[in-house]
C-alpha cells in the first residue's frame, strides 16, 4: 500500500501522540500478556473446571481425584469441599468487581455465574454435589474457607443467594459445632464460620470466636510470627491460616477496629494487622531474584497459597510503606509465571495435581488430596483491586532479593 507524503506524515504524527495504537497486532502479540491479564489467565485456568461442572451438578462425578500415597483413610470425599471451598477463598475478591465489556469482565462474569449456582449446589441435599458436611472432623476446615469466601465476597456472593440457600449455609454452618477443634490453627476455622455467621445476622457463639482470638494472642513468638499451637513449627501455616484468618475475624468481631473485646484486651485489630504487615516485608524477601521462595515445611503441595498474606495486604490497600506497591505486583508476577506458566500443575482433566511445581505425589502430607491444593488461589487476592488502581498500573520494580543480588542499593531489615 502506497501512502502520499501528506498522509505519510498525519500517520507519523499520530504514532507520536499515541504509539500503543501504532503497534502491530504481531508486536502487541510479540510483547506478551501484561502482568493483570498473566493473574486473570492463570486464575481462570485454576478455577473453571471446578465451576463450571459444579454449576450444573457434575463436579464430583467428573472431577479426577488425586489421593495421597499416605492418604489417612478418611472419606475421600472431603476432596471436593476442600476444592470448592478453598478456590472461592481465593477467587471472591475478583468475582466481586463490578461487571465491565473487556475480555476480562467476561470471564469474570461467567466465573460468577457458575459461582453462585455452585453455592447452591453445594449445601442441597438433594444435589449430587452436596458436600460432605455431617461427616468427619474435616469439613469444619474448608467450611471455614467458604466462609471466608462470603466474607470476602459478600455483596457479590452472599447476598445474591436465595433465601432457602442462605439458610441452608447457616444450618451447615451450625451443625459444625458438632467438631471439636484441636489446639492448633483449627481453632481459627471455628472463629472464622462463627464470625460469618455473625456477619450474616445469624445467631453465633462469641465463646467461640473470642476463646480463638485469645489462643492466637497467646501464640505470638514475635517478629510477625505466630506458633501453630504451643509449639513453634517453621513453616507456612502463617501464610495459610494464621495471619488472615486473625485478623479477618478480628475485623468482623471489632468492627474494623472500632469496639474492643472487653474479655480480651490484647487482642487488637490494628496490631495484628501491622504483625500481618511484617511478616509480608519477610514474604517479600523470600522471593529469588529467579522468583521462586524457600520450599519448607508440610503442606508446601498448596503452592501460591504462601503468599496469600502479601496478596491480602495488596488487595485491602494494607501495603506498609517498605512495600511499594508495583515492587509486590512484580515479584508476585515472577512466582506466578513460574508457577502457572504452563500447564505442569494440572492433570488430564484439567484439575491441580499433587505436587509442587509439577507431578510430585511423594510430598503429600497424609491429609492432601488434590482438592487441598486450590488454597493456591489465594495468591491471586489483588485481582479484587481494579485494573486501573496503582497495583496494577505502578512501574513494576526490582523485589528485593533481585536487588541485592544484583548489586542495587536495598533496604536493610530489622524486627518490628
Amino acid at each position: 500500500m502506497r501512502y502520499s507524503m501528506k498522509t505519510f506524515w498525519l500517520l507519523l504524527a499520530v504514532c507520536m501522540l499515541v504509539p500503543s495504537q501504532c503497534l502491530s497486532a504481531r508486536e502487541k502479540k510479540d510483547k506478551g500478556p501484561d502482568d493483570r491479564e498473566l493473574w486473570a489467565s492463570a486464575l481462570y485456568q485454576m478455577a473453571a473446571p471446578v465451576l463450571s461442572r459444579m454449576s450444573e451438578g457434575k463436579l464430583q462425578a467428573s472431577m479426577q481425584v488425586e489421593l495421597s500415597p499416605s492418604w489417612d483413610g478418611r472419606d475421600k470425599r472431603v476432596t471436593y469441599m476442600e476444592c470448592f471451598g478453598r478456590l472461592m477463598c481465593g477467587l471472591a475478591p475478583w468475582l466481586a468487581l463490578p461487571d465491565d465489556n473487556t475480555e476480562e469482565g467476561h470471564m469474570r462474569k461467567q466465573l460468577r455465574d457458575w459461582a453462585l449456582k455452585s453455592y447452591a449446589q453445594a449445601v442441597d441435599p438433594e444435589s449430587p454435589d452436596y458436600l460432605l458436611w455431617r461427616k468427619e472432623g474435616q469439613p469444619l476446615v474448608d467450611a471455614a474457607f467458604l466462609a471466608e469466601s462470603l466474607l470476602r465476597g459478600f455483596d457479590a456472593l452472599w447476598v445474591p443467594l436465595d433465601s432457602l440457600t442462605k439458610q441452608r449455609y447457616i444450618d451447615e454452618f451450625t451443625r459444625l459445632r458438632r467438631v471439636d477443634p484441636p489446639y492448633t490453627n483449627w481453632l481459627l476455622f471455628s472463629a472464622t464460620v462463627e464470625c460469618f455467621l455473625r456477619k450474616a445476622g445469624a445467631p453465633s457463639d462469641s465463646y467461640r470466636i473470642v476463646s480463638a482470638l485469645r489462643k492466637l494472642e497467646e501464640w505470638y513468638v514475635g517478629d510477625g510470627w505466630y506458633s501453630d499451637g504451643p509449639s513453634f513449627a517453621f513453616d507456612y501455616y502463617n501464610s495459610f491460616v494464621l495471619h488472615p484468618m486473625y485478623v479477618e475475624c478480628l475485623e468482623v468481631f471489632t468492627d474494623g477496629g472500632r469496639n474492643r473485646i472487653w474479655n480480651a484486651p490484647a487482642c487488637d485489630f490494628a496490631r495484628a494487622r501491622k504483625r500481618m504487615q511484617r511478616y509480608g516485608i519477610l514474604l517479600e524477601r523470600f522471593i529469588s531474584p529467579e522468583g521462586t521462595f524457600p520450599v519448607f515445611g508440610r503442606s508446601i503441595t498448596y503452592r501460591s497459597g504462601v503468599l496469600q498474606p502479601l496478596a491480602l495486604l495488596a488487595w485491602r490497600g494494607w501495603l506498609p510503606q517498605e512495600l511499594p506497591q508495583g515492587q509486590v505486583r512484580a515479584a508476585m508476577t515472577a512466582v506466578i509465571r513460574n508457577m502457572f506458566g504452563d500447564k505442569r500443575n494440572y492433570n488430564e482433566k484439567g484439575f491441580l495435581t499433587l505436587g509442587f511445581n509439577g507431578k510430585q505425589p511423594g510430598i503429600s502430607d497424609s491429609y492432601t488430596n488434590n482438592g487441598s491444593l486450590y488454597l493456591a488461589s489465594l495468591a491471586f487476592l489483588p485481582l479484587g483491586l481494579p485494573a486501573d488502581s496503582p497495583f496494577w498500573t505502578d512501574e513494576p520494580l526490582d523485589w528485593t532479593s533481585k536487588k541485592a543480588w544484583s548489586g542495587q542499593d536495598f533496604p536493610k531489615d530489622h524486627a518490628w
